[in-house]
């Protein structure tokens, strides 16, 4: 029996490896992290529709400071 994990950018459940298949590109890397910002903000609107855009990016960029992939990264790191 295989244990799953979740992928280190998004949190998605997965069987195998670092990333998801969303938040890799063709060839198996993690995309850049503006291509997965947007991505993630727009499922957030997908999820909340009502909300203003600046709110779902706080969410965003709150939620991907969680993430391994991402919570060294320079938009997401708090001072």
């Amino acid at each position: 029996m295989t244990t799953a994990h979740t992928c280190e950018s998004c949190g998605m459940p997965i069987e195998t490896g670092r990333y998801c298949g969303y938040c890799t590109d063709d060839s198996g890397q993690l995309q850049s992290f503006d291509e997965r910002f947007e991505r993630m903000v727009a499922w957030q609107a997908r999820r909340d529709p009502q909300a203003a855009r600046e709110e779902l990016e706080l969410q965003t960029l709150d939620y991907m400071a969680t993430m391994p992939a991402w919570r060294d990264h320079p938009r997401v790191t708090k001072p």
